[in-house]
């Protein structure tokens, strides 16, 4: 053995060892490209160190470096060779997350999609998700599509960004979390974060039920114990106590010592639509505001209406594809009726999964058109 492999593994052996320790982090990170904050080491060692074995919750606000923290579990998992994981992103951030791991911890890793897959598929490869050498990026409808296969792997790790997008898990009409849920089974989960809780305690529920659904055991009883019974302060202290050893959460305000903001200050621009845009916006208000609208749901058609003035107001690509969208819906439940059969209603907006990643938006607004699907074919169910 020459010298150089001597230090080769020697290097290996430092970074081999059990996690959950400062001391290990350090070795596993030393060649990463980052600088540190606290909270982000903090957050880090919680979720190695987590008592639930299945996983835990990273739900730091906006900005404060939840893909740093989800960088240093996975370097130092990578470090004790265990290479069988999964990281499910929105498809616009596939490439973006690709990337952070290569420039700053030096991770390998494969953008695994349609295309990719039918390749690796016809090169003998009876499972692409099953990857020795890399960690395996995807979208949360290609996971779903490709649901026997993701569960055909012991995974070691699996990182959720955006998390928040399965909180409806529990509910029978969530069917893309669901198969997203069961798909990745018992594997150790790291979900990320920034709103963990949006509209109801029930999507906490659904969250921490995607690490381990025994922590609160079924919906019914988390509803009789934390949202009916007792007074508020007192349900939300045990809440809290449960919460707390799976789910760590730091705000701004708790960081300001050692971070800084970049003060911005909003400009309102006058701005003075072409006929062309004109015309689009009145002809898409007419639409939205007909009496009987059978392509969007009554229930959700005042919050729909507001995000689909949002896309129209970002770009006339965003609202094309919505557009686009509406009119497969409206197809498939033509088709439908006229064979008298119930039909899956195709999505209002569909979650790109092409190689031509200079067509996706990062549109926080488009992408939602998607997370209310769900709740649009239960709806189109019980009609």
């Amino acid at each position: 053995m020459t010298p150089y492999h001597s230090q080769y593994w020697a290097h290996l052996l430092t970074l081999k060892g059990a996690g959950g320790s400062i001391e290990n982090l350090t070795r596993s990170i030393s060649n990463a490209r980052v600088d540190l904050n606290p909270h982000q080491v903090d957050a880090a060692l919680f979720a190695l160190r987590s008592p639930l074995s299945k996983g835990a919750i990273l739900a730091d606000e906006v900005g404060l470096g939840k893909t740093i923290e989800a960088g240093i579990v996975l370097s130092q998992r990578w470090a004790e060779r265990k290479r069988r994981i999964l990281l499910i992103v929105p498809a616009t951030l596939r490439k973006q997350w690709q990337q952070e791991l290569d420039e700053k911890f030096y991770l390998p890793s494969v953008v695994l999609d349609g295309p990719r897959f039918n390749q690796l598929r016809k090169a003998g490869n009876g499972n692409p998700f099953m990857q020795d050498d890399a960690i395996v990026i995807c979208s949360y409808h290609f996971v779903s599509a490709k649901a026997p296969s993701v569960q055909g792997v012991p995974w070691d790790l699996v990182v959720i960004d955006e998390a928040h997008r399965l909180r409806n898990v529990f509910k029978p009409q969530s069917r893309m979390a669901r198969q997203i849920a069961d798909s990745i089974g018992p594997a150790h989960k790291l979900l990320l974060t920034a709103t963990p809780l949006q509209n109801s305690l029930m999507e906490l529920y659904g969250l921490v039920s995607i690490i381990d659904e025994h922590v609160f055991g079924d919906a019914a009883s988390f509803r009789d114990q934390f949202v009916k019974a007792g007074s508020e302060a007192e349900r939300n202290q045990q809440l809290r106590s449960r919460l707390n050893p799976v789910c760590i959460r730091t705000l701004r305000k708790q960081v300001v010592e050692y971070v800084s903001y970049t003060k911005r200050i909003p400009i309102t621009q006058d701005f003075t639509p072409s006929d062309e845009e004109h015309q689009l916006y009145e002809s898409v208000s007419a639409f939205l505001q007909r009496e009987s609208l059978v392509s969007l749901p009554a229930s959700q058609r005042h919050l729909i209406t507001l995000v689909l003035r949002k896309l129209l107001a970002s770009s006339t690509f965003a609202i094309a594809g919505t557009l686009h969208g509406l009119v497969d819906r409206l197809r498939v439940m033509q088709r439908a009726a006229q064979s008298q059969q119930p039909a899956p209603i195709a999505p209002v907006v569909q979650e790109p999964e092409e190689e031509d990643d200079s067509l996706l938006i990062d549109e926080s607004d488009f992408e939602s058109i998607c997370e209310l699907q769900d709740e649009w074919e239960a709806e189109d169910e019980d009609s």
